[in-house]
């Protein structure tokens, strides 16, 4: 008489190099895609008076998704866990909604430029519009990284992350903030 015995399996953990080399492929291809959408796409004619309230929109969800990452950032130094979760979900949930706005909002208008050049206010916007489109490149696959870390409970290293991914995401939110506020002030 033959036994089964039962042996208990731990699931394989995903592996980080795919997981890394997928995040990295999709965020170079939203990258192309968002560069040809404002650079290169023309926003067609017939759209350029509907959804206007969409600039305004993208702004918000970019401040609340700064609030919500300064929120959890604070609930994890006091090590509140479950809180911090939820705060860093929902600034991505806000970053996510951000991106979907920013989406239509350039198919639909194409992009705004600043008026005037090389005055102080033209340097100081173009070094916040150019620094918060670098770090904004750079922001979406740490997120992601991030959150795949924190998601396969590999803690330690998602601390490692999160400690750049933190502030660049901080950065490019409130800046998102700023280039809105800069471009609605000029245009009035």
């Amino acid at each position: 008489m033959t036994t089964a015995t039962t042996q208990t399996h731990k699931p394989a953990a995903f592996p980080a190099g795919i997981a890394i080399g997928a995040i990295l492929a999709v965020s170079a291809l939203a990258a192309a895609f968002l560069f040809w959408l404002v650079y290169a796409h023309d926003a067609p004619d017939a759209y350029g008076l509907r959804l206007r309230f969409l600039p305004a929109l993208n702004a918000l969800f970019n401040g609340l998704s700064a609030i919500a990452l300064v929120v959890g950032f604070s609930f994890i130094k006091r090590k509140r866990i479950a809180a911090h979760r939820a705060s860093m979900l929902t600034a991505f949930v806000f970053s996510s909604l951000f991106l979907v706005s920013y989406i239509t909002n350039h198919w639909l208008h194409g992009d705004m430029r600043f008026p005037g050049s090389h005055n102080a206010v033209w340097i100081t916007y173009i070094v916040i519009l150019i620094s918060h489109i670098a770090l904004s490149m750079v922001a979406l696959p740490l997120v992601l990284i991030t959150f795949f870390f924190a998601l396969t409970r590999r803690f330690h290293t998602h601390r490692k992350v999160a400690r750049w991914t933190y502030p660049i995401w901080l950065y490019v939110s409130v800046t998102g903030v700023i280039v809105y506020a800069m471009l609605a002030g000029w245009h009035g």
